[in-house]
C-alpha cells in the first residue's frame, strides 16, 4: 500500500533564505488540552481572590491583564509552565531569534518569530546557519525535545504550522488573534472537547 504524499506548505515564489517574520502554530498530540484551560475571573476559591490571582494567572503574554469578571484567559497547567519556560530559555539563548509574541493555549501555542540573521562576529552564542529558513525547522523541534524531556512524556503532534508573515496588516492581525485567542476558545479550530 502506498503511503499518502504530504502536501507541500511552501510557497514556490518565496525566498526562504532571507530574514523574515513567521506565524508558528504547534499542536498537542491528538489535540489534547494538557497546556492549561481556560477560566475567567469568575472563579472564585471561597475568600474573594480569583484563581487567576491567587496564581498569578500565566497570562503574561496576552494583553487583556484586567480585573474585570467573565474575561477569558488560560491557566497554564504543569506542562504549560514547562513550554513557557521552554519559550523563555529560546527568547534568553538565540541571538538571531525574536520571540515578539506568544500564547500559550489548552492544546496549542501560537508565536510571532523575527528571524535576523547576523554576520558572524565571534561573539554569537548560537551558530549562525547559513539560510534563514533552516531556524524554524531547528527552533520547533528544540522547544518540543526540550519540552518533552522536562515533562517526561511526548506531550507534541508530528508537524506544525508556519505562514511568513509578509505585511505590516497581516501582522497586526495575527498580533491581535494571539492577544484575543483565550477569549475565542469556543470557535477556535484547535478546540476540541476532551
Amino acid at each position: 500500500m502506498e503511503l499518502p504524499k504530504r502536501k507541500q506548505l511552501r510557497l514556490q515564489e518565496y525566498d526562504y533564505s532571507q530574514n523574515g517574520v513567521y506565524f508558528v502554530t504547534i499542536c498537542t498530540h491528538n489535540k489534547k488540552c494538557v497546556l492549561g484551560d481556560i477560566e475567567t475571573n469568575t472563579d472564585f476559591v471561597g475568600d474573594g481572590v480569583t484563581h487567576r490571582q491567587r496564581s498569578g494567572g500565566h497570562c503574561r503574554w496576552l494583553c487583556l491583564q484586567s480585573d474585570e469578571q467573565d474575561i477569558p484567559f488560560v491557566m497554564l497547567s504543569q506542562y504549560g509552565k514547562i513550554v513557557e519556560q521552554t519559550i523563555q530559555n529560546m527568547i534568553d539563548t538565540y541571538n538571531d531569534v525574536e520571540i515578539s509574541k506568544y500564547v500559550i493555549m489548552p492544546n496549542h501555542i501560537h508565536m510571532i518569530i523575527h528571524i535576523e540573521q547576523q554576520l558572524d562576529n565571534g561573539l554569537s552564542r548560537t551558530p549562525t546557519p547559513t539560510r534563514a529558513n533552516q531556524r524554524i525547522p531547528s527552533l520547533v523541534p528544540t522547544l518540543k525535545r526540550f519540552s518533552n524531556k522536562k515533562c517526561s512524556k511526548s506531550i507534541w503532534q508530528r508537524g506544525y504550522h508556519d505562514n511568513v508573515i509578509r505585511t505590516q496588516t497581516s501582522y497586526e492581525e495575527i498580533w491581535q488573534y494571539i492577544d484575543t485567542n483565550p477569549l475565542k476558545w469556543e470557535l477556535d479550530k484547535y478546540h476540541m472537547e476532551s
